[in-house]
């Protein structure tokens, strides 16, 4: 059955012309006995050949057909020719024109289907006496011309309705996308951030202690030993580091088993841990805590430790040789704020005025990104004296 409904959906001329015969079969009844003689049998199968096609093509040419049937009616008035079954085609063309898109040929539909009933009455009066009797029955003729423009505006109203629900249904899902694709592309640059933290700071302590290690390996074999141990340390925990970042995506491969192995984000607590790495990696780093600390919001405290590695990897990077650091926490009561300085050459301004001072451009970028996102600021560049310094402040809450 379901099949037969979508054949007949898909072919909507088939069933008009269908029921356009059946009325062209009903309407030659009707004509061959037509009263008035042969002419008006004629001027009858003409009109009912005429409805038949109006049937037909309703769909394809409304508006012509609307023409067509007005035509036929008007030729029946004046040819005495009365109305009989194939004018039920004018409630159909009645009902296709109101529910389409042309507002003006609806109007007329209603217009003509209302003064149809009177201009019939006027050419063949009731012969029953009295004028309330011939309204009401005008009335009452009007009645099915008016429920078919009622049913047909009504149609138009409800397609209308569900084309805009389905317009709305795919804004929204392109919406949908659209914040999809955001959502992939911030992901994307987190965790491009965090892989060049990770693997800038971590590589920059490897390389050099493995020139140290190089450097002592026939004068001091022990130091050059505590020197790979170093190198080794740093390994495991960059590679733990980037299992955590890459986690998410390997549970995802794993049907969201989620059986990757994490490691906690980096803290506050981890900075001093952090600053005894890059001492051990040859840089005199000054650290000290003021204010009475308390716990952040994770994002806060990730951010901080990641700005205070980026600073002191760029140091090691353009401080030179005899470059030392310094960096100062200082805990607010509405925040937390950080300066990391160094004495060193520090970068080019050229390259921190393009936003970065890692060589590639992307080191201040990534901090001015990071402290936005948390809702704090960032102030950096060269100091007068020479060096390069940092000042940061985070929020206490980032209404996140």
């Amino acid at each position: 059955m379901q099949r037969l409904y979508d054949f007949l959906r898909r072919h909507p001329t088939g069933v008009d012309s269908f029921w356009a015969l059946l009325l062209l079969g009903l309407g030659a009844m009707a004509a061959a006995g037509t009263v008035g003689g042969e002419r008006n049998q004629l001027v009858a199968a003409g009109v009912a050949c005429a409805m038949s096609v109006v049937v037909a093509l309703r769909r394809r040419l409304p508006v012509c057909m609307l023409l067509l049937a007005t035509l036929a009616g008007m030729a029946q008035l004046v040819l005495d020719v009365q109305a009989n079954i194939y004018d039920f085609a004018m409630l159909v063309i009645v009902y296709t024109v109101a529910s389409g898109s042309k507002r003006w040929a609806s109007r007329f539909a209603l217009i003509g289907g209302l003064v149809a009933p009177v201009l019939y009455f006027l050419r063949w009066p009731d012969s029953s006496p009295g004028l309330a009797h011939n309204l009401i029955a005008m009335g009452f003729a009007a009645v099915p011309f008016l429920l078919a423009w009622v049913l047909g505006d009504s149609m138009r109203t409800r397609r209308a309705y569900w084309a805009q629900l389905e317009e709305r249904a795919a804004r929204l899902e392109k919406e949908r996308e659209q914040q999809a694709k955001m959502a992939v592309t911030a992901e994307r640059a987190r965790i491009a951030r965090e892989l060049h933290d990770v693997v800038a700071h971590n590589v920059s302590v490897m390389v050099v202690q493995a020139d140290g290690a190089a450097y002592v390996l026939d004068a001091s074999p022990e130091q050059a030993k505590q020197a790979l141990e170093t190198i080794s340390a740093t390994g495991r925990q960059a590679l733990a580091e980037m299992r955590r970042l890459l986690g998410v995506l390997r549970s995802e491969e794993n049907g969201g088993g989620g059986g990757g192995e994490y490691v906690p984000q980096p803290d506050v607590g981890q900075i001093e841990d952090l600053v005894e790495q890059v001492r051990g990696a040859g840089l005199p780093v000054d650290y000290r805590v003021e204010g009475a600390a308390r716990p952040l919001p994770s994002s806060v405290e990730l951010t901080a430790y990641r700005i205070v590695q980026e600073a002191l990897t760029n140091t090691r990077k353009h401080g030179g040789p005899d470059a030392g650091a310094s960096v100062r926490l200082t805990y607010f009561d509405d925040g937390l704020g950080l300066l990391v300085e160094d004495d060193g050459r520090g970068a080019q301004h050229e390259l921190y005025a393009s936003g970065g001072a890692d060589g590639m451009g992307h080191g201040l970028i990534g901090m001015r990104e990071r402290v936005g996102m948390v809702g704090g600021t960032l102030d950096a560049g060269p100091r007068p004296g020479g060096g390069f310094r940092i000042s940061v402040l985070l929020p206490a809450r980032t209404g996140r």
